[in-house]
């Protein structure tokens, strides 16, 4: 066909497809011309070409209106422009480039010399003319309001959320009451068999790895192994198209409507569903990584470049490249690609990774930095769930827990390291447990900021699975073909006496025993809980602990050898935690009266501070008063709830606890015999708490 174009718009940015035809506008501030590239296809299978040039500017934007152009359209930008790689230009109109704006993506591409913006044999400085045409995935124009229409977000109060962070593929890509077509895909997270198993659980949330559109690196792919967990986006508006079975059957664009589905699905079943976004960095790399997109549209608007020597990437991610959150045109787009999800995709909030990026200045971290800012006064997204992954590797300021803006919340690394180092009985534990399982108000309680600004995590993606954490006291990586330097050595676990599998009935039964009351201490603790999917039937690894490259069985859940006596735990947890406003309360547990909370010794006399700084101190019992001061729900009515003992033993041997205050006392929870029921026996005046464990009792509900 023969393309005309028209003026059109400057904005909205990427393909917006309308009755005659398709606008497109692209950013670039260094382009000298932009070439809109429609791409058909050859009678032999490759790909043919029409250009047409875009010859409007305006505000720093590339815009045309091309009329015949409509939705499933596959097009890409040709920029024409300074290549001075010493002064942080990378123009070069041989590299077909991703829309950063596209809604979809298709295509895969080729690792090879093609999609470089230099010659190999020249390095980084040198211009490559090769012509990547046929070596790079095609932006797709796409209508995104051809999804599932209405919608009707479950907005859960944060102080009622539980989260569970899963893999679209992983979670759903054995399930035998899925049909085969849809595992691994949004389709098959709405199937109603993965619907089922989130409900009977009682979480609130999913919260999702990347399924921004990525890519795997050409190292990956020479050994066989691929980008599983995803955190290399290139296209931050398109969902991941190996998701999608409706792009498995050739409908390219389809997994725009079908991730919407998806959404709608979990909503009608009361889940919400947090993306896990990776706005630090691309998988374009430093220097040495190819040309697929932002660089080639506008290098120093996206990254951010070392002063002084901008052929060089300024990298706080340890990927090659950070980026330039501090430049209007990358700031932008990461604004547009959320409120994007929020609007036409509906989704509930996003989880950032390595979040610290987002909010670094000239000199350092900074809750106040431009980003923060816009979001905090956005009609969208300052009304979604934010969660900040508080740190990453940069030289200064990379670890930021408690920084992060009143209205955002963080997963908490302090939390997962004291409990790991609890209940392995690590010296000097104890008060650090108290802070942390209290809501870790040292950490947010002074910035004005409530329980819920902690995401309590004992384990995520990114490390061992709960089951392995208690089965294995090192790494073992082997399988992702970097001789064991990858995945922290931090780990901070206990095999229980045996490394990894065994038959012994003892080690088994400790283990589990371990798990119960990891789970217990997570779920019982103020502030939001994170479940990493698979924990709650026993999920493991084999001891990888960065299994970002095993898109296979290592990481895919095994539903046929789920542990079905964990299942029931977790799930009787979920239930015990929802049965109890106290366990969720949107306000810190000052201990400045004692009728709010106590902490007693298991002879049952108040703490002291002796007691306190005692390294060798590993038990404690904690009295919550339920009818003092209790919080209100949204109409303003109080929430009473039973008083709650919590005794925890964190010896190797069963100890006595004395019960410092008298009355009906029954036992709900042991994790010792993994008893939990919601009218136990009556109990006291003293409790023998086994060894490694924790017993709740409750007594009477207040009028």
């Amino acid at each position: 066909m023969s393309l005309s174009v028209w003026p059109g718009r400057a904005f909205p940015l990427g393909a917006t497809p309308v009755a005659g035809g398709t606008n497109f506008a692209v950013a670039s501030e260094v382009a000298e011309a932009v070439e809109l590239c429609v791409i058909g296809e050859t009678g032999d299978g490759g790909r043919s070409e029409e250009r047409v040039a875009l010859q409007e500017y305006d505000a720093g934007v590339w815009h045309g209106f091309v009329p015949g152009l409509g939705v499933g359209t596959r097009y890409g930008f040709r920029v024409h422009g300074p290549s001075d790689a010493g002064r942080g230009l990378r123009c070069n109109p041989a590299k077909l480039l991703l829309d950063p704006y596209a809604k979809a993506v298709h295509g895969e591409l080729a690792w090879d010399e093609r999609i470089f913006g230099y010659t190999w044999a020249d390095g980084p400085d040198s211009v490559n003319r090769l012509d990547s045409l046929d070596a790079v995935p095609l932006s797709v124009v796409v209508d995104p309001a051809l999804g599932p229409g209405e919608d009707s977000p479950p907005r859960t109060p944060y102080a009622d959320t539980v989260l569970y962070e899963i893999h679209v593929k992983g979670f759903t890509a054995r399930h035998p009451d899925i049909p085969a077509e849809l595992r691994g895909t949004y389709a098959g997270l709405a199937h109603p068999a993965a619907v089922q198993h989130l409900v009977r659980l009682g979480v609130t949330a999913v919260e999702l790895l990347p399924v921004h559109q990525s890519v795997t690196s050409g190292t990956l792919r020479q050994k066989g192994l691929s980008n599983y967990w995803g955190y290399d986006t290139i296209s931050f508006l398109a969902p991941h198209a190996a998701y999608s079975a409706a792009v498995r059957t050739g409908d390219a664009g389809g997994q725009v409507a079908e991730f919407q589905a998806m959404v709608a699905a979990l909503h009608r079943a009361g889940i919400e569903v947090v993306l896990d976004v990776v706005f630090n960095h691309t998988a374009e790399g430093n220097e040495y990584g190819p040309t697929l997109c932002h660089r080639g549209v506008d290098n120093a608007a996206y990254y951010r470049l070392v002063d002084g020597d901008p052929r060089h990437y300024f990298d706080t991610t340890g990927t090659g490249n950070s980026l330039n959150v501090a430049h209007l045109t990358c700031l932008r787009m990461i604004l547009d690609s959320l409120r994007y999800w929020v609007t036409y995709m509906q989704v509930d909030g996003f989880r950032f990774d390595l979040a610290a990026t987002l909010g670094r200045e000239a000199g350092g971290f900074a809750s106040t930095a431009a980003f923060f800012d816009l979001v905090d006064q956005d009609p969208v997204l300052s009304q979604v769930k934010l969660i900040a992954e508080p740190w990453d590797v940069g030289q200064v300021d990379s670890y930021d827990l408690g920084r992060f803006p009143a209205q955002w919340s963080e997963w908490n690394g302090r939390y997962r390291d004291t409990i790991r180092d609890f209940w392995r009985s690590t010296d000097g534990a104890l008060a650090d447990l108290a802070r942390r399982v209290s809501g870790s108000a040292d950490l947010f309680g002074g910035s004005r900021r409530r329980p819920s600004a902690s995401v309590n995590i004992i384990t995520t993606h990114d490390g061992f699975t709960l089951r392995d954490l208690v089965s294995y006291g090192t790494k073992h990586n082997e399988a992702n073909g970097e001789q064991g330097r990858d995945g922290s050595d931090d780990n901070r676990s206990w095999n229980c006496g045996v490394e990894g599998p065994t038959d012994d009935p003892g080690v088994l039964a400790l283990r589990q025993r371990q798990q119960r009351a990891l789970l217990a201490t997570l779920l019982l603790s103020l502030g939001v809980p994170m479940i990493l999917g698979g924990d709650e039937m026993g999920r493991t690894q084999h001891g990888n602990n960065n299994a970002y490259c095993q898109d296979n069985e290592t990481s895919w859940f095994d539903w046929a050898g789920a542990d079905t006596e964990l299942l029931g735990w977790t799930r009787d947890l979920v239930t015990l935690r929802r049965a109890h406003p106290v366990l969720r309360r949107r306000r810190y547990l000052t201990g400045a009266r004692s009728e709010e909370v106590g902490w007693f010794t298991p002879s049952g006399k108040p703490m002291t501070d002796a007691a306190w700084h005692d390294p060798f101190t590993r038990s404690v019992a904690v009295l919550v008063d339920g009818s003092a001061e209790p919080d209100r729900d949204e109409r303003g009515m109080p929430m009473f709830d039973d008083d709650l003992l919590f005794m925890v033993n964190g010896w190797w041997e069963e100890l006595e606890f004395t019960l410092p205050t008298q009355g009906s006392w029954r036992r709900v929870l042991d994790t010792f015999d993994g008893t939990i029921e919601p009218a136990g026996p009556p109990i006291g005046p003293a409790v023998r708490v086994g060894p490694r464990s924790l017993v709740l009792l409750v007594r009477g509900r207040a009028e």
